[in-house]
């Protein structure tokens, strides 16, 4: 993935706010790099007149050392302290350069920007322990210094010290800006982790959980096996045929059968599991595995979309939208759903995620709660992230 100019999107989405705006005039910059790592989005967006406005847009790759330090950290290895300390502060000035990179290219001063809200890379998610935890590297303080704006980070970290499961945060923000009276409707975001949101248009109430694997176990085997970052189209998946008995053993992985709340990561979805589970089926053409794959993405979801409602609407956003094959596959499995991406009801598919932790870092700026206990099982609403000045 190359690096992007920042293009000029004038994309507005109405949004619900609450009273007291006293600070959501501005710009606020989203900052994301989720599961799949395949690149740093940076979004400028301005939440006046209770709108969503997205000014403009920029990714940034993530240099190939980099990525093999977070790959290394994503699992146990020695030496980890060094090289999680040295990749902290490489991916804050990464993050800073896709920042300042973003802010040039949209003619914006920065002191026109509020905060940024970064999501930080996430390396290790683990809050079903004793002592749950959940780690992203991106110092925020290089962020702070480098940039001259003002950061909010560590969102999930005060969700697991309430109990929660720190994920998935973004259902919050897409109940305020995809919620609609009278409509039933699914938010998935299908990243290398897939989640779901449901929104009842009847009630205040909100579903929202990780499914499973997005694209995680399909971009790790296609660059094992084709050293391709991802299967574009879902077209290596398209000419395989997925084999019945194989898919129905990676479905029966415990995950799947939880209650949510509930939310994963690499820590169970990743290439070492798959090759376990590759063991009885040394038989199968590498291409038919892709199929089973992408088969078990679809499958995952649709489960579990058919268990909350038979019928309504599914929006896709994230990386998967961009799949032809998925998007094909999920349609057949939800028949009785009408299926597109979130560019119907006004945001770009590619941009939500880092849209939703501007979104979080607008809420944190004007002192107001930014997640939903009945989605991760926090003990309360909290005020998400942690405020580092420039200055």
């Amino acid at each position: 993935m190359n690096a992007t100019n920042a293009i000029s999107q004038k994309q507005t989405h109405t949004t619900q706010t609450d009273g007291n705006n006293k600070q959501s005039s501005g710009y606020f910059i989203g900052l994301m790099s989720g599961t799949s790592m395949d690149g740093i989005d940076a979004v400028l967006v301005d939440f006046s007149n209770n709108q969503i406005e997205l000014i403009a847009t920029h990714t940034l790759e993530i240099p190939a050392h980099i990525l093999n330090n977070l790959h290394r950290l994503c699992s146990p290895n020695s030496d980890e302290i060094n090289i999680m300390g040295r990749t902290d502060r490489a991916m804050g000035l990464l993050f800073a350069q896709a920042v300042n990179e973003l802010v040039d290219r949209a003619g914006i001063d920065k002191s026109a920007v509020i905060a940024i809200g970064s999501h930080g890379q996430t390396i290790r998610h683990m809050p079903n322990l004793e002592q749950g935890f959940t780690l992203q590297i991106g110092d925020p303080e290089t962020i702070a210094v480098e940039t001259d704006i003002n950061v909010i980070a560590d969102f999930r970290r005060k969700d697991i010290a309430l109990g929660g499961q720190g994920a998935p945060l973004v259902p919050a923000f897409h109940h305020a800006s995809f919620a609609q009276k009278d409509c039933h409707r699914f938010i998935l975001n299908i990243g290398g982790i897939a989640n779901i949101t449901y929104l009842n248009g009847d009630s205040e109430a909100v579903i929202g959980f990780d499914t499973g694997p997005g694209n995680t176990l399909m971009d790790a085997y296609i660059n094992q096996e084709l050293q391709r970052p991802f299967d574009e189209s879902g077209q290596w998946a398209a000419s395989g045929n997925t084999d019945p008995a194989f898919l129905k053993q990676l479905l029966s992985h415990p995950y799947f059968a939880l209650d949510y709340p509930k939310s994963t990561g690499r820590e169970l979805f990743n290439q070492a599991w798959l090759e376990q589970q590759l063991a009885n089926f040394s038989h199968l053409q590498p291409a038919d595995i892709q199929s089973t794959l992408l088969d078990l993405t679809c499958h995952s979801i649709a489960n579990d979309i058919q268990a909350i409602a038979k019928n309504g609407e599914v929006f896709v956003c994230g990386g998967g939208a961009l799949n032809s094959e998925l998007m094909k596959r999920l349609k057949q499995l939800l028949p009785q759903l009408s299926l597109s991406t979130t560019s119907d009801i006004g945001i770009d598919p590619k941009w939500v995620e880092g849209i939703a932790f501007a979104w979080l870092a607008m809420r944190h700026a004007l002192g107001k709660t930014g997640s939903l206990p009945a989605v991760t099982g926090a003990k309360r609403a909290a005020i998400l992230g942690n405020f580092y000045s420039a200055y």
